[in-house]
């Protein structure tokens, strides 16, 4: 996400390193990289010339003040600082309160606006404790109401369609009465969306949006098609005064004019942001991690509230001991590779940690990462799983023929697995667990 616009950026601050103070020739060649790096992201070139005007301005203020800072690393804060307000300063306010709450989806075709609407209906009942409804309102598309269908099925969240009803209005206006009937204190319409605006279209929303009176209207942004995207949302704005922007597909080839753009043209904050076809890849937008990302800086609060999402604190406590008395086993082992997993996709996890974007760039790192490790643990028996020290030879060929790896794979992972044990109780005899524990704590807070 943002390789490209973080290279160029870098690129820019580069030019400062060993420089030993702010000059107006420095910082204008600094300045004149970074907006080339903005308008390579797609970034309209009015916006990148008054954000990277504001830069020149703060960092020549300040050439006589912050004389024990370096410049290079004067620049980075204030690019960050500026691409914070850019993006819009604050998090933005998601209002779902009603009886029922009506949140309409708009956006084109293909944008990934019916996905979205399953995600958001997945995190408003994991993580607000919500009973949400998905509406069915695309009645010109069938492959979308039976889209809909399938990711409600596979979140556990009904779908109301009426498959001979044609108008969207009527639907919507049926599933609130159907809402308040089987206690949904929440609805999500998804709507209808084209390959590009047309009066029809906007006819259509503008009817839903006057009769719903919906406490949220999104509008849902495909990251990858930059100022395009922007053009688009402003078209939308005009005609429905939407309370938000989604921007979805962040785990492409994302050069990020939309996201530096869009609370710019349009005045409306980005509220959620998504990244792959996963139900639970889906995050509230927070202008400052995201100016962290871009920079390189990794977002390793976001990481720390992900892992707590996955903690069980029992769990926790029980490894604990297990550790202390090194009888930590791959049970264990196969229990933590399962929470880690369901942190979210491991590429976007390790851009959170701050300078594992670089290294992992090139790497080819997906949810199939562990699939070796956890064939070898699965034909193992429950006594084997149970207690390490029981593989000897014999063992180690049965395991290695049952998972269609070699013995020397096997070998390989059992003395990692058993360095990685040494070194955890090593950890446990000291302060290092706690440390640990407290310091996830401390970041959060």
């Amino acid at each position: 996400m943002f390789d490209s616009l973080n290279e160029r950026l870098e690129g820019a601050f580069s030019l400062l390193k060993g420089q030993h103070k702010i000059t107006e020739i420095n910082v204008a060649q600094s300045v004149k990289e970074i907006r080339r790096a903005l308008v390579a992201a797609d970034v309209n070139f009015k916006i990148a010339k008054e954000f990277t005007e504001s830069i020149k301005e703060k960092a020549l203020g300040q050439k006589n003040v912050l004389k024990s800072v370096k410049p290079g690393e004067l620049m980075v804060k204030i690019v960050r600082d500026e691409l914070v307000e850019l993006m819009g300063s604050e998090t933005a306010e998601f209002d779902v309160k009603g009886k029922p709450a009506v949140v309409l989806v708009a956006g084109l075709q293909g944008s990934g606006k019916t996905t979205f609407s399953a995600k958001l209906a997945n995190y408003l009942k994991s993580k607000k404790k919500m009973s949400p409804l998905l509406v069915a309102c695309d009645v010109y598309r069938p492959a979308a109401i039976d889209q809909l269908g399938v990711l409600g099925d596979q979140i556990n969240v009904p779908v109301y369609k009426e498959l001979e009803n044609k108008n969207p209005v009527e639907i919507a206006n049926n599933a609130i009465v159907h809402a308040n009937t089987h206690h949904h204190d929440v609805i999500i319409v998804d709507t209808a969306g084209r390959l590009s605006v047309d009066e029809d279209m906007m006819n259509e929303i503008e009817a839903l949006k006057k009769s719903l009176l919906p406490q949220e209207t999104l509008f849902v942004v495909d990251s990858m098609t930059g100022q395009d995207a922007v053009n688009t949302a402003k078209v939308f704005n005009d005609r429905i005064d939407f309370n938000g922007v989604v921007l979805t597909k962040l785990d492409g080839d994302t050069r990020g004019g939309a996201a530096l753009s869009i609370k710019y043209t349009v005045g409306k904050p980005i509220k959620f942001v998504s990244s792959g076809e996963k139900m639970d890849t889906l995050d509230v937008f927070h202008p400052e991690r995201m100016a962290q990302r871009i920079l390189g800086m990794g977002d390793i609060v976001s990481f720390v509230e992900k892992a707590q999402e996955q903690f069980d604190e029992a769990e926790a406590k029980k490894l604990e001991k297990k550790i202390k008395k090194n009888k930590f086993d791959f049970d264990d082992f196969l229990s933590q590779l399962n929470q880690i997993r369901k942190m979210g996709d491991l590429k976007s996890l390790m851009s959170m940690i701050p300078g594992m974007s670089k290294m992992t760039k090139n790497l080819d790192i997906d949810d199939k990462a562990f699939s070796k490790v956890e064939s070898i643990i699965h034909s193992m028996t429950p006594e084997e799983r149970g207690n390490p020290d029981l593989l000897n030879m014999s063992r180690k060929k049965r395991i290695a023929g049952g998972c269609g790896r070699s013995v020397h794979e096997v070998n390989m992972f059992i003395k990692q697995f058993h360095q990685m044990k040494k070194m955890m109780h090593m950890m446990s005899k000291g302060k290092g667990m706690q440390n640990m524990m407290k310091g996830m704590q401390n970041l959060k807070g």
